[in-house]
């Protein structure tokens, strides 16, 4: 029964956390476009080159290090060793003050040169301030491995969402201060650098209280010692190498931050406006985030089932939850991706005040289907132990993204990017496809009902054109709140008729139909009755 109760915590725990990520995901990827609203494309651009860095570090407070710590406290636990400030806090919090000082270090000292190979040297104050971001990871991270590790996953997952509240609010308030004074838009960089900044501290006071609240759970006199060694490795191998893996979109951005501002010079832009072109460019990310958490939630949902059946080595089963993974990811993914490509220009005026870049934009919305699945291969590779070839396959597809944007770039402008980014995170499925065969004999099109899926999305697309359509008979689209009527009745008359036709044709076992609120009435609608 004890054991029962503690399965039933931690799988409570999973899903808290779940919710606080897309929470958090969600939230980051929304608050962009009234950032670009209110500073411009120029302003957006500035907060573009920094935002990599400000998420990386982010990353690393939610996923590495606080689960590297995590699996310490466990080891420790199952040693029936306790933690102490001597044994256990001091070496860890040394090895974090070290790791952070350096990451501060390469960005704060480097800063100049950062900035000059980005070929914007007036970045040098925002990449400053974005680098104090850095010397906050020991505190978070610490806060929210020991409570992990402990299984509580409470003080983790609020302060996970209080911090991105705090960052958002903090963001948006400092970017109409300095707009509305007239201020260089260079300060916008560095108000959303401040905003993680605060957000950070406001983690910080969440933690401190929980530890408050558990302070005999966490700190017991102990003589044991965890080798400084040990940690270290801990923290650089499963720590940084895990993040990797969650950092895709953030490091195809950071590519375009060190090479797109140079390569659209070399397109014949002027300095000005290739940074213009690169803030139009950058709207499309927020979309992508959106629409890869869309499709990716459902289906991270199943991974958790498929590390409990692989642990009790049920094969078959864990090969058919694989495949449910999959399936949902895609038949969501590509859905969003061919509903983005098809009303992105209406979108783009709706969301951003005009209409430049469609072209780039809608080739960055097919990245929607290869990011989605790719995220859920990584994590399913995870649930089997595999946290270094993903990572690995994610640096490959950096590289491969940074030497494509300096190729295409110069000859096909913003196109050259949004294709650059289609062929690397390509590159990074593929692989991450491979890695997963040799584990599993997994093949992606016994799963996948291609025929329903087509006839699917021509249904989505039908009912798209004739929406869309039928409004302009009766709107004149000329102002832009002219196209919130558009956009949500394309959009959910899409999205309703897509989905509806999916189980009209079966393409969903009543299994996978589990896994939706409000099962038994989307049961109905299926050929099948169970």
């Amino acid at each position: 029964m004890a054991v029962h109760n503690k399965q039933q915590r931690l799988m409570r725990g999973a899903l808290l956390l779940t919710l606080a990520g897309l929470f958090g995901k969600v939230l980051s990827a929304g608050y962009r476009i009234p950032l670009q609203n209110i500073a411009g494309d120029i302003g957006f651009y500035i907060y573009q080159q920094v935002y990599p860095i400000l998420g990386m570090a982010w990353m690393i407070s939610i996923y590495g290090f606080p689960v590297a710590i995590s699996s310490l406290v466990a080891r420790a636990r199952a040693r029936g060793e306790s933690l102490s400030v001597r044994g256990f806090y001091a070496p860890v919090f040394i090895v974090m003050v070290g790791i952070s000082v350096v990451l501060f270090s390469v960005f704060y000292f480097g800063s100049s040169a950062i900035a000059s190979f980005m070929g914007d040297p007036r970045l040098r104050m925002p990449l400053r301030v974005t680098a104090t971001v850095f010397l906050l990871l020991p505190f978070t991270s610490i806060g929210r491995g020991v409570f992990q590790g402990i299984d509580e996953m409470t003080p983790t997952a609020v302060s996970q969402m209080v911090e991105q509240v705090v960052r958002v609010l903090v963001i948006i308030s400092a970017t109409l201060f300095f707009v509305g004074n007239g201020y260089s838009y260079y300060y916008v960089g560095s108000g959303a650098a401040f905003g993680s900044i605060l957000g950070g501290l406001a983690a910080c006071l969440v933690l401190s209280l929980y530890i408050t609240k558990h302070r005999s759970l966490l700190l017991n006199p102990s003589a044991s010692f965890i080798p400084i060694r040990e940690i270290l490795k801990m923290m650089v191998l499963s720590g940084l190498f895990l993040c990797v893996n969650y950092m895709l979109l953030l490091l195809m951005q950071f590519a375009d931050a060190f090479t797109m501002v140079s390569s659209l010079k070399d397109y014949g832009l002027l300095l000005e406006e290739a940074q213009e072109m690169k803030g139009v460019f950058d709207r499309g990310y927020p979309l992508l985030q959106l629409g890869t958490v869309l499709a990716s939630s459902l289906a991270l949902a199943i991974v958790p089932s498929v590390t409990k059946k692989r642990l009790e080595n049920k094969t078959t089963e864990v090969k058919e939850n694989a495949g449910q993974a999959m399936k949902l990811s895609f038949l969501i993914s590509i859905a969003a991706s061919v509903g983005l490509f098809l009303v992105l220009p209406e979108v783009n005026i709706l969301l951003f005040k005009s209409s430049e870049g469609v072209i780039a934009l809608r080739v960055l919305s097919i990245v929607i289907v290869f990011a989605s699945m790719t995220l859920t291969l990584s994590s399913l590779l995870q649930g089997f132990g595999i946290v270094f070839l993903p990572a690995f396959a994610v640096a490959i597809g950096m590289i491969v993204k940074v030497m494509l944007n300096m190729i295409l770039i110069p000859e096909m402008g913003l196109a050259g990017s949004g294709l650059a980014t289609l062929i690397s995170i390509c590159v990074v499925f593929l692989s991450n496809i491979l890695v997963f065969k040799k584990r599993i004999p997994f093949s992606l099109r016994a799963y996948i009902p291609w025929r329903a899926t087509f006839f699917s999305l021509g249904v989505m697309t039908a009912t798209i054109f004739v929406t869309g359509g039928a409004y302009r008979q009766f709107i004149e689209m000329q102002q832009r709140q002219d196209y919130v009527g558009y956009c949500i009745l394309t959009i959910g008359l899409g999205a309703v008729s897509y989905g509806v036709s999916l189980l009209k044709t079966g393409a969903f076992t009543d299994k996978e139909l589990d896994y939706f609120p409000k099962s038994t009435k989307l049961k109905r609608l299926t050929k099948r009755r169970s």
